[in-house]
C-alpha cells in the first residue's frame, strides 16, 4: 500500500496524541543519564559518603520500602539486581534444593553475616564473571565454599574464599610461601577460580558438571561419566553417582540463587549492596608492617586484613612490588601518608638462631614472649627449632610496639566459625607443690579445661609456669581475627610526629548492621553419656562453637565431670 503525504500526516498526528511530551533535555540532546541514579541514591542512602554501605533496614528486618532502582536504561543501583539479571542456569529438579533453602531460612544470622562479608568482595567478583561471559550464579559460589570468610581453612587444607587446595592453587599460578598465600588474595584467587571454572566448563560442557568437578575433582567426574556411559546411563549431574558433599553442592548453590531471586519467599531480607566498587588497588614497592599500612590508610587493622588476608606475617615482605586493596576512599589517603611518613615502616627483622639455641632464649634476647614468637613464626612443636631455621623477630626490643597478629585459620563448618574476642583472662603462676588437679579444684574448673587452654599434653608443671585458668570470650562476628594492643612507636630521635593526611572527613565505612544480641556465659558439667554433639543439640549451638569456646581440639573428647563453657543468647 502506498502512503500519500496526507495519510502520513494524519497518522503522525494520531500517534502524537499517545506519546509523552518530550522534555527540553530530550529536544536539546542533554545527557542526563546520571540523574536517575543520583536520585535513587539520595532517596535510599542517609550518609553522604560513597563508601557508606547501608543495611537497608538490616538483613531479616522489615523489607526496604524504597528499593534501589535505576533509570530505564541505567545499570542497577543494587548489586543484587545486577546479579539477578545475569542468572541463566535452569532450575535443578532435585528435592535437595528446597532442603537447603529451608536450612538457610532457619539460620538468618548465618545468612546475615555471610552477606555482610560478601559486601567487600562481591562487586569485584561480579565484574570479573561478566567480563568472561559467565552466568552470575558463579559469583555466588564463595557462599557455598567459604561463606565469604577470607580466612576459611578446611580439613583438606583448602584456603580462602574460593577454597583452593595447595596443589590446585599452584597449578593456577597462586604463589604460596612463608610470607604470602595467594589462595587468600582476593583478586588473584578470583582470577584463578574463574580460570579453573572456565576450563571445567569447556571440558564438560555443563556448568553443573563444572561445579561438581570444582568440588570433587575433574578426574572424579570424568570417571563417574565413563562409568555411566559404560552402563548406558545418562551422564548429566543428577544421573552421576557421587559423594554426599558433591551431591549437595549444586543444590546448595541453586538454593542460594533461589533466595537471592526471591528473599521474601524465604522470609529473608537481603541487605542492599551498592553496585559500585568497594575497594581500589594500590601498588607499593616498600616493605611495610601490616599495622603501619592500616594506620596510614586510616582504617582499623581488622578491616585492612579483611581486604588483604593473603599476608601470613605481620610484615608485608616481598621482592619487586605488591598490590594492596583499600576502600575506594582510603587509597589516596594511604598514598599521601606513605609519602610523608618519616618513621620506620618495618618493626621486624630475620634472625637465624645459633646451633643449639632454644626458642625461649631467642624470646628473651628480643624481649618477646615465647607464645608470641611461636605464633608469629608458625611454630607448632614444643620449643624445638630446625637447624638453620630463620625466625621473624622484633627489630625493637620493646614488645609494646608490635601488634598482636592472630593468623590462626578459621575452620569451615555447617555454620561458619565466628572469631571470638577475649574479654578477660585469669593467669596463675605455678607454685611449688601445685598439681594440675589442685589448681583446677582451687579455681573451680576442670583439669581438662586448663590443659586445653594452655595446649598441655601432659600433667607435668614447673615452678613459675604461667597458666591460663579461665578465659572469658564474647561472641563477636568480625571479618578477620586480628587483635591490636595499644601501639607505642619506637623512639626515632627528635623527629616530630607526622601528621596523617585527612581522610576527607568521611565517616568510617559501615557494613550491614551486625547482630546485636547479647550472649551470656554459662557452665555445663559433662554427664555420663554426653557427647559434644548431644550438648550442642541440647543448647542449640554448633559443635565447633563449643570447641572454640573451650579451646578443645577436634580429637579431644569429653569426660564426666568436665565443665564446659557455653555462650548462650541472653534474654531480652
Amino acid at each position: 500500500m502506498r502512503l500519500t503525504p496526507i495519510l502520513i500526516l494524519a497518522l503522525a498526528s494520531v500517534f502524537a496524541l499517545h506519546l509523552p511530551t518530550a522534555s527540553a533535555a530530550d529536544l536539546l540532546g542533554t545527557d542526563s543519564s546520571e540523574q536517575p541514579v543520583k536520585q535513587a541514591l539520595a532517596e535510599t542512602t542517609e550518609a553522604e559518603t560513597p563508601l557508606q554501605l547501608q543495611p537497608s533496614t538490616g538483613l531479616l528486618g522489615s523489607p526496604s520500602k524504597k528499593p534501589l532502582l535505576a533509570g530505564p536504561s541505567e545499570e542497577p543501583v543494587d548489586l543484587w539486581d545486577r546479579i539477578r539479571d545475569g542468572f541463566t542456569l535452569e532450575e535443578l529438579d532435585s528435592p535437595l534444593v528446597q532442603n537447603h533453602v529451608a536450612w538457610y531460612t532457619n539460620r538468618p544470622d548465618y545468612v546475615r553475616r555471610m552477606v555482610e562479608r560478601s559486601q567487600l568482595y562481591l562487586y569485584h567478583i561480579v565484574e570479573e564473571v561478566e567480563k568472561r561471559g559467565m552466568p552470575t550464579e558463579v559469583a555466588l559460589l564463595p557462599m557455598i565454599e567459604s561463606a565469604f570468610n577470607p580466612k576459611a581453612y578446611s580439613t583438606s587444607h583448602a584456603s580462602g574464599i574460593w577454597q583452593f587446595i595447595p596443589s590446585t592453587g599452584k597449578n593456577f599460578g597462586l604463589e604460596q610461601n612463608w610470607w604470602y598465600d595467594g589462595r587468600r588474595d582476593v583478586t588473584a584467587a578470583t582470577d584463578a577460580a574463574l580460570d579453573y571454572l572456565q576450563k571445567l566448563h569447556d571440558m564438560f560442557g555443563s556448568w553443573e558438571l563444572a561445579f561438581a568437578a570444582y568440588n570433587w575433582g575433574e578426574g572424579s567426574v570424568q570417571r563417574a561419566i565413563a562409568k555411566n556411559r559404560k552402563m548406558g546411563l545418562p551422564t548429566d549431574y543428577l544421573s552421576l553417582t557421587m559423594p554426599p558433599e558433591t551431591r549437595n553442592y549444586v543444590p546448595k548453590l541453586m538454593a542460594v540463587k533461589q533466595i537471592v531471586m526471591n528473599p521474601e519467599a524465604a522470609g529473608l531480607d537481603l541487605a542492599s549492596i551498592p553496585n559500585r566498587p568497594y575497594f581500589a588497588s594500590v601498588t607499593t614497592t616498600q616493605r611495610i608492617d601490616v599495622a603501619v599500612a592500616a594506620r596510614l590508610a586510616g582504617m582499623p587493622l581488622h578491616d585492612f586484613v579483611s581486604l588483604n588476608p593473603a599476608y601470613n606475617r605481620p610484615v608485608i615482605n616481598f621482592k619487586g612490588s605488591r598490590t594492596l586493596l583499600l576502600p575506594v576512599g582510603k587509597a589516596d589517603t594511604f598514598t599521601s601518608n606513605l609519602e610523608n611518613y618519616d618513621k620506620p615502616l618495618v618493626s621486624w627483622q630475620s634472625y637465624t638462631p645459633a646451633r643449639g639455641e632454644k626458642i625461649d632464649k631467642v624470646a628473651r634476647r628480643f624481649s618477646i614472649s615465647v607464645a608470641r614468637l611461636k605464633e608469629i613464626n608458625s611454630i607448632t612443636k614444643h620449643n624445638k627449632l630446625s637447624a638453620g631455621q630463620t625466625l621473624l623477630v622484633p627489630l625493637s626490643h620493646n614488645e609494646a610496639v608490635i601488634p598482636v597478629f592472630d593468623e590462626a585459620p578459621q575452620a569451615i563448618e555447617s555454620e561458619e566459625a565466628s572469631p571470638l574476642r577475649v574479654a578477660s583472662r585469669l593467669i596463675y603462676a605455678v607454685k611449688k607443690g601445685d598439681t594440675l588437679a589442685s589448681i583446677a579444684k582451687r579455681h573451680k574448673v576442670s583439669a581438662m579445661q586448663i590443659k586445653s587452654l594452655n595446649n598441655l599434653r601432659s600433667n607435668r608443671l614447673s615452678n613459675g609456669q604461667k597458666l591460663v585458668i579461665r578465659q572469658e570470650t564474647l561472641a563477636k562476628h568480625k571479618l578477620a581475627t586480628v587483635q591490636v594492643k595499644p601501639v607505642k612507636q619506637a623512639a626515632t630521635g627528635k623527629a616530630k610526629p607526622v601528621k596523617l593526611a585527612a581522610t576527607n572527613k568521611t565517616k568510617p565505612v559501615k557494613l550491614a548492621a551486625a547482630n546485636s544480641a547479647k550472649r551470656s556465659q554459662r557452665y555445663y558439667t559433662v554427664r555420663r553419656g554426653d557427647t559434644m554433639a548431644s550438648i550442642a543439640k541440647q543448647f542449640n549451638v554448633a559443635t565447633n562453637d563449643i570447641q572454640r569456646w573451650n579451646n578443645i581440639s577436634g580429637k579431644r573428647g569429653l569426660t564426666p565431670g568436665d565443665k564446659v563453657t557455653l555462650m548462650l543468647p541472653g534474654k531480652g
